[in-house]
């Protein structure tokens, strides 16, 4: 006669171990410890002692023997079910610390400006998830200030911000640097110059990205070194909606020339716009922290993408 044992959760101190459940899990499905043996490359006696130390502290049989074989009691049949849950559970989680080392997995959040987001990161993006294609994106647009407030906060884990740009609380590395281009209908009266200055440009009516951004404030500006004052027929807030309104004669639209390359469609041409306006741009993440392992991957692809 088996000696009782003692009731279930006398040593609440001992957790059961992870070798135990898989070694109990293999019995239920092998019906043998030499066979659960071969699968988990132990001894059979090795078995038979973790399944003897398992039921000692859960307190109740799991098996009984019936000629030479395992055979589940009703406590173990009852507790598999469980376990098996839980074993799932487990290697789930290795599986998903695989696929994050690997940069198989993760989410990357990211704050763009809007016309960056839309010209110029969904190619970068693309890039990126070709060579992880498990790594999930979210993708915010914000005003400047609200966005240097996300990226600092670590609401996001990183971001690009228009230069120049304090950097208190940003640790910014600067990957790319453009001019200003003139954007038109093909019909457009100054379609055929080579460059466009202000002085060209006199009376002709102007589609400019709103008032009160540092690049309107060096377009006006460029104006005011000729003697003049911009015609603006339309202002908006997007390089795409001004490159729309370009294409149907609304006027011509000056613009930075990295982000209006996606909205280049015919009838739209463009024309090199002086004395020259440069765009600068940079990789920002909070100084507060080191950012993640992704994070710093998809840096490496966006300084790849600008050849920085």
């Amino acid at each position: 006669m088996r000696k009782p044992r003692a009731p279930a959760g006398v040593e609440p101190d001992k957790d059961v171990s992870f070798r135990a459940l898989r070694v109990f899990s293999e019995i239920m499905r092998t019906g043998s410890a030499t066979a659960a043996g071969k699968q988990l490359s132990l001894s059979q006696p090795a078995v038979s002692r973790v399944i003897a130390q398992l039921e000692t502290q859960v307190g109740f049989d799991l098996f009984y023997r019936d000629r030479g074989k395992l055979v589940p009691t009703a406590d173990g049949t009852k507790l598999i079910q469980e376990v098996e849950l839980t074993l799932a559970s487990i290697d789930r989680f290795n599986s998903l610390v695989r696929d994050i080392a690997g940069y198989s997995a993760g989410t990357i959040r990211i704050v763009a400006p809007p016309s960056f987001a839309e010209g110029i990161l969904p190619d970068i993006v693309s890039r990126f998830r070709e060579r992880f294609p498990g790594v999930e994106f979210n993708i915010d647009s914000r005003s400047v200030e609200t966005a240097r407030t996300m990226i600092a906060m670590r609401y996001v884990d990183c971001g690009f911000v228009k230069l120049p740009a304090e950097e208190n609380d940003l640790a910014i590395e600067q990957i790319v640097a453009s001019g200003s281009v003139c954007v038109m209908h093909e019909d457009h009266p100054l379609a055929g110059h080579a460059t466009i200055t202000p002085a060209e440009i006199g009376q002709h009516p102007l589609i400019l990205l709103g008032a009160g951004r540092h690049w309107r404030t060096q377009v006006d500006a460029a104006f005011a070194s000729f003697g003049l004052r911009p015609v603006v027929a339309v202002e908006t807030h997007t390089h795409g909606s001004a490159c729309a309104l370009a294409a149907r004669g609304n006027g011509m639209a000056i613009l930075n020339e990295l982000l209006v390359k996606p909205y280049l469609h015919k009838p739209l041409v463009t024309r090199p716009f002086e004395p020259p306006i440069t765009h600068e741009y940079a990789f920002a993440v909070s100084n507060v922290s080191r950012p993640s392992r992704l994070t710093q991957e998809f840096r490496n692809e966006v300084k790849a993408y600008f050849g920085s």
